[in-house]
């Protein structure tokens, strides 16, 4: 199912990115080539602008990609501002000490964001293809009331029983849920689950 882009700032692009990287490792086995992260970015609504020396540059109008396919995918996404403290990277690579793959989107700016942007990385039992964590990602959608990260029932669960469900996953201040749904006062998205 193709979904529109809410890609205004680097959050809204990263967590679509991510677990687009979680789910094709999930999937075959393997992290996808830097050729499908460019396919993936397209899909975001980035147009390519360069490609070439070791690295993709992308854009739209609010945001600028720059990947570099070395050893791990890095994915710089940075708002077409410059304002750097908002940048975050989408690192994905293969932890041969783990046996896992591991997709984690880690801040610019460690004093806004606490650890990681999802909770915690994904990691991937690259044996089982298997699971191994809680990473809260997903896609964002616009509604009356703001844009909300949308989450499937799975990975809901998973954040459940983490004991981490109070938790935002884009900035790590307090959640208040009402149901299905979740606002974060400190950050102003919201959280939905669907099926």
């Amino acid at each position: 199912m193709e979904r529109i882009s809410y890609s205004y700032d680097p959050v809204t692009l990263a967590m679509p990115l991510a677990e687009r990287i979680k789910r094709r490792a999930l999937e075959t086995g393997a992290l996808p080539e830097a050729d499908d992260v460019r396919d993936i970015l397209r899909e975001l609504g980035l147009e390519e602008l360069y490609t070439g020396k070791g690295l993709a540059l992308h854009r739209n109008r609010h945001l600028v990609t720059l990947l570099f396919p070395r050893e791990a995918l890095i994915v710089d996404v940075i708002p077409s501002s410059g304002e750097l403290s908002d940048a975050v990277e989408v690192i994905a690579y293969h932890d041969r000490e783990l046996g896992a793959f591991v997709v984690e989107i880690v801040p610019a700016n460690d004093l806004e964001y606490e650890g990681n942007i999802g909770l915690e990385p994904a990691i991937i039992d690259e044996k089982t293809l298997e699971l191994k964590s809680s990473p809260v990602f997903g896609h964002f959608e616009e509604g009356k009331d703001g844009l909300h990260l949308v989450i499937d029932v799975e990975t809901y669960e998973r954040w459940r029983e983490s004991g981490k469900l109070n938790t935002c996953p884009i900035c790590g201040g307090e959640l208040a849920w009402r149901g299905r749904e979740a606002f974060c006062p400190e950050c102003g998205y919201g959280v939905k689950v669907k099926d």
